[in-house]
């Protein structure tokens, strides 16, 4: 018995080292050889039972992360995990059980599985369920239930973000790159960061002082590095840049494993930036008085400094303005003077002001108490968390080639309530790439993500949940319901949604045939969009023709034969047949015009 104790202690000791090891690779290392390595000690890790090891291995062979994807291998690691109690297992069965990603599709289960994990603490369940309750998913529709389960996320996301600057996570449309849009205000292209590391080389201190920007969060596909943030804010500090002189003293201040922190340093380069007027400058020499470091405590020498950066609109500088009046603290607290600013904030995009506003109407502070409006606060601060960052995986992962690895990953941030996620998952079911779901599965589950898509207001969805309905993709086939989210989508400046409704009105599907309101959705599509332009000219121009005849007198003698005989003779489309022969007399007709028109001038000639 001694002996069984000791070899499982053995176990336990040699897993917790070989996890510890593989995860410091993973960290510190770039090469794809390195993290095979890494993910090799993992797999020993898990095997002798560590927790963390078959936590981090499941994670990586349900998503395809840097192992070849592998479902039915995940399936099994978390069913174990679920069992031993870990929450995290729970949530992602829940995930799996949502989707019927190799499980059974079970919502039930997949409620309960979320459950379990929210009473563990896992913030991903607690955020699946308040996007569950906030809409009604499976759930009778509470806010005060979704206000509980966000607000527990919100407060940890803005604990974190007053830690570390880390910044939103891009968030690609795939429909978008499909069209060939340009996503240079997501992801900057390796030639234009050539460009700027050469204009950076040149002296361009403002492009310096960018590339820094992107070095020190990491955005725009820039690598986070600080190393590289610090060097390209010395040079243009060195060379005059105020905002280069601000960002070191920021770097200073804060400490990294580029900088050691230092309030001395931080007060030199704050006070360079704030002499030369700097915003962020000043808002640094208000941030060390407030907190007093490295120099005396002194809140009335503080507000001063952020009242003045505050009026040269920097939101930090707001958000520490309204942090003082809500708390009280060197002012008479005030909340309307604190909402007021945590408002001037969260639109200039603080995100922890976007939080204290949630707080404020949660509770009703200052302001008339709004579960619905604290709810939306909350939400938008957990989408900051650091679970985002699949949306990079997820894009990537799509960008080589391998669909289910991306689809698995935005189909994870789609059930935490991401619309850009929803719209995304929806949109590589569409694909015949997918091989991890039964083909009968594809279409009802991409009808589901359209259509919660396009309860976020998403006009794209709208139009694409109209079409589900209009053609019975993974639904029953409803016109009516077709010509509801088509107006949704039109209201919204959707030309495909004009273009739809305008058809529908011609033919009377859905809603009363009326040729007046379909002549105007047709000329209102076209004005919206000019890629709308030739299909209505040839819609239009069917709808003219075929009201046309209708009205000749000599039609009589058909309409005495009803339409419908028409239509068996010809087929159900006789009117765009119609319409084809006449577009060929009329290019006939410009054609021999034209012809004519040649030699006419030639004959001029001669």
């Amino acid at each position: 018995m001694a002996e069984e104790q000791a070899k499982k202690e053995k176990n336990e000791e040699r897993g917790r080292h070989l996890y510890k090891t593989s995860i410091k690779i993973l960290k510190h290392s770039k090469r794809k050889k390195e993290k095979n390595e890494a993910y090799q000690l993992l797999t020993k890790a898990a095997d002798l039972g560590n927790l963390k090891a078959m936590e981090k291995l499941a994670a990586a062979l349900l998503f395809g992360y840097h192992v070849p994807q592998n479902i039915t291998a995940a399936v099994a690691l978390y069913e174990t995990l679920a069992e031993k109690g870990s929450h995290k297992g729970q949530t992602v069965l829940g995930f799996m059980s949502s989707y019927g990603i190799g499980v059974e599709y079970n919502q039930a289960k997949a409620l309960l599985y979320y459950t379990f994990g929210s009473l563990g603490g896992n913030l991903i369940s607690q955020m699946i369920l308040g996007y569950r309750y906030w809409l009604g998913i499976n759930v009778p529709r509470n806010c005060e239930a979704a206000l509980i389960n966000y607000k527990k996320v919100a407060k940890f996301i803005a604990d974190k973000l007053g830690k570390h600057d880390d910044m939103p996570v891009e968030k690609m449309r795939l429909m978008e790159r499909s069209e060939n849009v340009s996503y240079n205000n997501v992801f900057l292209d390796w030639d234009v960061q050539q460009y700027y590391k050469f204009l950076a080389k040149r002296g361009d201190t403002q492009i310096q002082v960018y590339l820094g920007q992107l070095h020190l969060v990491g955005r725009k596909g820039v690598e986070k590095d600080h190393s590289k943030a610090f060097y390209y804010f010395l040079k243009a500090a060195k060379a005059g840049n105020a905002n280069g002189m601000a960002f070191l003293g920021k770097m200073f201040l804060e400490g990294s494993v580029a900088v050691i922190q230092s309030n001395a340093t931080a007060f030199k380069y704050f006070t360079m930036a704030a002499e030369k007027g700097n915003a962020v400058g000043i808002w640094g020499l208000g941030l060390l008085y407030f907190q007093g470091r490295g120099v005396p405590l002194n809140y009335t020498v503080a507000f001063k400094y952020f009242e003045e950066a505050a009026e040269k609109g920097l939101a930090d500088a707001q958000l520490q303005l309204g942090i003082m009046y809500h708390s009280g603290t060197g002012v008479k607290k005030d909340y309307k003077l604190a909402f007021k600013y945590f408002y001037v904030a969260s639109q200039n995009g603080q995100p922890i002001a976007v939080y204290y506003l949630g707080q404020m109407y949660a509770a009703g502070t200052g302001v008339f108490r709004s579960c619905q409006n604290a709810v939306e606060l909350y939400r938008s601060v957990c989408e900051l968390g650091s679970w985002s960052k699949k949306f990079l995986t997820a894009y990537f992962a799509y960008q080589a080639g391998e669909t289910d690895s991306s689809l698995v990953q935005y189909a994870f941030l789609a059930e935490m309530g991401y619309e850009v996620a929803q719209s995304n998952s929806a949109y590589i079911l569409e694909s015949e790439k997918v091989k991890i779901l039964r083909e009968d599965h594809k279409y009802p589950l991409a009808f589901l993500l359209w259509k919660r898509a396009a309860a976020q207001g998403n006009a794209f969805a709208r139009v694409k949940t109209g079409d589900y309905h209009f053609y019975g993709y993974g639904t029953k086939k409803n016109y009516v319901t077709a010509a509801f989210y088509y107006s949704l989508a039109a209201d919204h400046h959707n030309a495909q949604a004009m273009f739809n409704l305008a058809y529908m009105y011609e033919r009377g599907l859905g809603i009363p045939k009326d040729i007046y309101l379909a002549r105007m959705w047709y000329a209102v599509a076209a004005k919206t969009s000019p890629d709308a332009s030739i299909p209505v000219f040839l819609a239009t121009l069917k709808l003219e023709v075929t009201v046309l005849l209708r009205e000749m007198k000599f039609f009589k003698i058909i309409t005495q034969w009803k339409l419908s005989e028409l239509d068996n003779i010809l087929g159900p489309h006789w009117d765009l047949l119609a319409v084809a022969v006449i577009v060929i007399l009329l290019l006939l007709l410009i054609s021999n015009r034209c012809a004519a028109g040649i030699q006419g001038t030639q004959q001029d000639t001669y």
